[in-house]
């Protein structure tokens, strides 16, 4: 992925930071040639290198949507380039129906793609110190993240350790933290991911009716039992092996604690949900790869 985030956010060097990526952009398709391209969004000016690159060598591109790019507010602003981008696309990716809707209403094709395995580094060891029955707050500190919430819940459980990954400062975490709560700040992917399988429970939570958990749906591939949002697209994705939640502090509470007292039976159900994705998953790239095949 090429992404210069040394470069932040900020509006003096923001500019230069999407010059760059796309310089590097153009550095690795000239070097790579590849017969297709699949972007990623937001932000959607990311696309356009990728465009120029794909008109000129007449190859398809393929854009993967995040659900922030549709409702997020920083990005409702280009949400017309998005929109004509999706239109010259081979296809667009995105989580779920809703979103599927709003490109083919501007006319563009999508699939979906709720979510794809992922295999980490079973060698790996996780953080120090989860040797017992542990919470594991996945997050991004994104303002969609009921954070206040999450703090206050492991407030209330004094027993139960809590891990909150992620980095903080991005955001002011709500203080000060109770002593059962440890922030780990950004984690290396190998090490993240034997945090999840050892974890007790995973919890990713959102305020957007829309947005899939891409790390609930990570703790799944591990065997893990987790709590995610009570919204009508996670109940459909993690039907089993998950706990639905209201984002308040009591519902994380209750939550934690129904999973740590029927541990087994949860991650029982979680590797059924996890083979009924992978599943769904071969069925889905066929019909991306059919997409493509017919371009």
């Amino acid at each position: 992925m090429v992404y210069w985030g040394w470069l932040g956010s900020h509006p003096a060097t923001v500019w230069l930071k999407y010059l760059g990526q796309t310089l590097e952009t153009w550095r690795v398709l000239g070097y790579e040639r590849p017969d297709v391209v699949f972007v990623m969004t937001p932000p959607p000016i990311a696309i356009l290198p990728v465009y120029l690159y794909c008109a000129v060598r007449r190859v398809p591109f393929v854009i993967d949507a995040h659900s922030g790019v549709f409702l997020t507010k920083r990005w409702r602003l280009f949400q017309g380039l998005q929109f004509w981008f999706c239109r010259r696309a081979a296809t667009t990716i995105v989580t779920n129906e809703h979103l599927a809707e709003r490109v083919r209403a501007h006319g563009g094709g999508a699939v979906i793609v709720p979510d794809v395995p992922i295999e980490f580094d079973r060698t790996a060891n996780p953080p120090a110190g989860v040797d017992r029955f542990t919470v594991v707050f996945v997050t991004s500190f994104d303002r969609d993240e009921p954070i206040g919430a999450m703090v206050e819940a492991a407030r209330r459980l004094p027993d139960v350790p809590f891990l909150m990954t992620g980095d903080p400062g991005r955001a002011t975490v709500p203080g000060p933290l109770p002593a059962n709560l440890r922030l780990t700040g950004f984690l290396q992917t190998e090490t993240y991911g034997a945090l999840l399988r050892k974890a007790g429970v995973v919890v990713a939570l959102t305020t957007d009716d829309f947005t899939m958990q891409r790390a609930a749906y990570e703790g799944i591939c591990q065997g893990t039992p987790v709590i995610v949002s009570d919204t009508q697209l996670l109940r459909d994705a993690f039907d089993e092996g998950a706990v639905h939640v209201d984002n308040s502090p009591d519902a994380i509470v209750k939550a934690v604690l129904r999973i740590r007292g029927n541990s087994t039976e949860y991650r029982q159900a979680a590797l059924r949900l996890r083979a009924r994705k992978n599943e769904q998953w071969l069925r889905t790239k066929s019909a991306l790869l059919a997409v493509l095949d017919g371009r």
